[in-house]
């Protein structure tokens, strides 16, 4: 392994995902399903994680599921504080800006 891929921050890594997100987003023309997959793909990554770095997954699935969801929590919650003070823009041909449809209400 050479030293620039040992150095690659997580933050990176995460800028790699998100570009490819953009990407299918365009492709798809629905941020939901992008997001929906995007969420299931990082909880299958997840399981697999939990499943080679635990001795014995069972007797810590709770523990586990606690564990990345708390982890998952605090980084959401950074997210929506940054562009609670810094809206995004969305693009000025996306028909689901005018549509309000496009506009997600999220309940408890």
């Amino acid at each position: 392994m050479t030293d620039a891929k040992k150095d690659t921050t997580i933050f990176e890594l995460a800028d790699q995902f998100i570009a490819l997100a953009n990407e299918l987003s365009q492709t798809e023309q629905d941020v939901g399903k992008v997001g929906t997959a995007l969420r299931f793909a990082a909880a299958r990554y997840n399981a697999f994680e939990a499943a080679i770095k635990s001795s014995d997954l069972a007797k810590e699935k709770d523990s586990a599921l606690a564990w990345f969801s708390n982890e998952y929590r605090e980084m959401l919650q950074d997210n929506l504080q940054d562009h609670i003070a810094n809206p995004p823009q969305a693009p000025a041909n996306d028909a689901a800006a005018d549509d309000d449809n496009g506009v997600q209400h999220f309940q408890p």
